[in-house]
């Protein structure tokens, strides 16, 4: 059996039973022969930490009720891949312990204050999307700016919550059909009579999809957000720096020692980022082929397109495609 074995009962039931079965929770330890499939935590708190950081966001804060386990290693991963980046992380630290009863006006107060004592702006990464929503609750309630006061990004996808949220909420988009097809592979080699894997196996996401939550540049050169929205609104086009620079007033130096400062990045790099994670949207439509996908996203032809994919993702589109959809 493939299932989320969240309580000591099921554990107990399959053990005693000796039925073979993967555990695809993302809550608690691994359980001793019982396969396992989960999500990277690590791939997980990259691909934050890159969204966040392609907004000019430099500080940044994680958030979580005190809870499961996931929720500390989700933390964990994010808090060690932002302090690589050299920057600070603050954790929202409640102050009572998990399985405290507590009303959520009182949890509202408290979400609040830690609110208050941040920096501004600031990018927060919210455990999952139900705690994502919460906050942005508590930033509408207290008149906080989302997202030009703080960006919020959900740790993992629920589309309808995340839409009907206000404002609609960024989310990492986790690669849900992958984990099942390992789980599957895993289970079949059990039922062959195969022990159990000793060590999980880690199923990166797949992206994070961009809404209102995020949607701001955070960055006090206006020359310079206009250069970013540019290369974001003609993404499907074969655009180059001289086509930003006949948009900005800027000389093409001065353009790249900002880029540099702001974002990490030259004007290039830029440019060849967002195309990329374009074409990443798109390889989720069947109905295109590689050459429309490459096209569609502003490269000339198939041929550079994969090159360019492969070195940015060390897959092809081809294999990337199939990955995600199981083809």
């Amino acid at each position: 059996m493939i299932a989320r074995l969240s309580s000591r009962q099921q554990i107990d039931q399959i053990q005693q039973r000796k039925i073979p079965a993967v555990d695809v929770d993302d809550i608690g330890p691994s359980i001793p022969k019982i396969g396992r499939v989960i999500t990277d935590e690590a791939a997980r708190a990259e691909l934050a930490i890159e969204h966040l950081l392609s907004k000019g966001f430099k500080q940044f804060a994680y958030f979580a009720p005190p809870s499961h386990r996931y929720s500390n290693n989700r933390g964990e991963a994010f808090q060690q891949t932002v302090t690589m980046r050299g920057y600070e992380c603050h954790t929202y630290r409640p102050g009572y312990r998990a399985g405290r009863k507590m009303s959520w006006g009182e949890q509202q107060r408290r979400v609040n204050r830690w609110l208050l004592s941040l920096p501004r702006p600031i990018a927060i990464l919210a455990v999952d999307a139900h705690h994502a929503r919460q906050l942005a609750e508590v930033c509408h309630f207290s008149s906080i700016r989302v997202p030009d006061d703080f960006a919020i990004l959900a740790g993992d996808s629920d589309d309808l919550l995340c839409e009907v949220s206000t404002p609609p909420l960024s989310a990492v988009s986790l690669a849900c059909e992958q984990i099942g097809y390992e789980a599957a592979a895993m289970l079949h080699q059990m039922i062959e009579g195969k022990n159990a894997p000793i060590e999980p196996v880690l199923v990166p996401p797949h992206g994070v999809t961009s809404r209102q939550s995020t949607d701001f540049l955070a960055i006090d050169d206006p020359l310079i957000v206009r250069a970013l929205r540019f290369i974001q609104n003609h993404s499907q086009h074969a655009i180059g720096v001289d086509d930003i620079l006949r948009e900005v007033p800027l000389s093409r130096r001065s353009l790249e020692i900002q880029f540099r400062s702001y974002l990490g990045r030259t004007p290039a790099e830029e440019i060849r980022r967002v195309q990329l994670e374009r074409a990443k949207e798109l390889l989720l439509n069947r109905d295109l082929s590689i050459t429309e996908v490459a096209l569609s996203s502003g490269f000339s032809n198939a041929t550079r397109f994969g090159i360019a994919f492969r070195k940015k993702f060390k897959t092809t589109p081809r294999n990337f495609r199939k990955t995600l959809l199981n083809d």
